[in-house]
């Protein structure tokens, strides 16, 4: 029996992929090892750079034409180095074209399309999730992306500034009913309240949360701090005496 003939297609999704091999190696491992073991001739390899969710893949054409030409078989790395919507996949059996996956040997048409399948619900199923947890997010208040070449004016500063000092206020007021409790015991100097509010593991007022409310991480209270809470304090209007 003459050898069977294969020609090798390759998928990477990103051109940084392409050019590190990162990927690559693995899938020309898997087909090399295979042939092997098969005593297969390779007579063609074939590397396309793209999404898995695109239909247009001119290295793919041309090794469905070498495959024609040379009556030769597609041979795969993986499965979902094919496609991953069912229209894709299709268009490849009506190819004409055998194949053969190397992580799955025993795969027939009927397979393709139903992994394709499973694999298309679980890409969108990943969109979608991927789509509701960012506008959560931005809900949330949160600012996605990185830097968009926008470079920060005064009155984003000043809006920063006045966040900022509102978040320190609300955690202030949190702390005021404490304060005076302490007060109220005859504990009176910062020295000694810094100390109390640290046996009560009440964290510093710089570990509060963009809510105000303390994170649980912060530091020891030292005297400066509690002086500082207390002159804050007498600002918003609420002096503890």
């Amino acid at each position: 029996m003459p050898a069977t003939r294969f020609v090798a297609y390759y998928r990477v999704s990103t051109a940084r992929q392409g050019r590190s091999g990162l990927g690559l190696d693995a899938q020309r491992d898997a087909i090399r090892s295979y042939l092997a073991t098969s005593s297969g001739d390779l007579l063609a390899e074939h590397t396309e750079v793209e999404s898995g969710r695109r239909g247009d893949r001119p290295e793919l054409a041309k090794a469905l034409a070498a495959c024609r030409l040379h009556r030769a078989t597609l041979i795969i790395a993986k499965l979902d180095r094919l496609a991953r919507n069912v229209a894709f996949v299709s268009n490849l059996m009506e190819a004409g074209v055998e194949f053969h996956a190397c992580d799955m040997p025993v795969a027939n048409r009927l397979t393709v399309h139903m992994l394709a399948a499973v694999a298309e619900n679980e890409a969108r199923q990943i969109s979608e999730r991927t789509r509701a947890a960012l506008a959560q997010a931005k809900r949330r208040g949160v600012i996605l992306g990185g830097y968009r070449g926008r470079v920060a004016t005064d009155a984003d500063r000043e809006r920063a500034a006045a966040a900022k000092t509102a978040l320190a206020d609300a955690r202030a007021r949190d702390l005021a009913d404490t304060l005076k409790a302490l007060q109220a015991e005859g504990i009176t100097s910062f020295r000694a309240i810094a100390k109390r509010l640290n046996d009560m593991s009440i964290p510093t007022t710089g570990s509060a949360d963009k809510h105000g409310r303390p994170s649980g991480h912060g530091g020891a209270w030292h005297g400066a701090q509690v002086g500082r809470l207390l002159a804050r304090l007498s600002t918003i209007e609420m002096p503890i005496r």
